[in-house]
């Protein structure tokens, strides 16, 4: 069934409501493993950066974000790993669900009006529209 679950975060509301149905669909296997990933954005990274002290600072400051995250998969004994990737999200989330064997896709929507969606685009539609797995959508 679902083996390996690709969990997209951004440490968000919304990736932590996606988290909790990753737990859920990974609670009633037997082996599962979720794979987290977080998009260092490089149009924020920039600002990031700028405001930050250093390097492990910065690092420090995305490792946060995915506090909630971790301990929800912790508090669960769920088997997962993190990483922080580089990029552009929608892109970056989709290149790589695509280059490796996911069973299962969960990303969390951030919930853009339609005006907002038609201009802007999100990344859960663009995830929905280009990974080869199935992808679960959280709202």
């Amino acid at each position: 069934m679902y083996e390996n679950i690709l969990l997209a975060v951004d440490g968000s509301e919304n990736s932590l409501r996606a988290t909790r149905e990753a737990v859920k669909i990974a609670s009633l296997l037997h082996k599962c493993m979720i794979e987290v990933i977080f998009v260092a954005d490089f149009s924020k990274s920039k600002n990031e950066v700028l405001h930050s002290l250093g390097k492990e600072e910065l690092e420090q400051s995305r490792k946060k974000k995915l506090l909630p995250i971790i301990e929800e998969l912790k508090a669960n004994n769920l088997t997962h790993e993190i990483k922080i990737l580089p990029g552009d999200p929608g892109p970056t989330i989709v290149q790589y669900a695509n280059d490796n064997e996911f069973d299962l896709v969960v990303i969390g929507s951030r919930g853009l009006n339609l005006l907002q969606e038609m201009v802007l685009g999100s990344v859960s539609h663009k995830v929905v529209k280009r990974v080869a797995a199935p992808v679960l959508v959280v709202k």
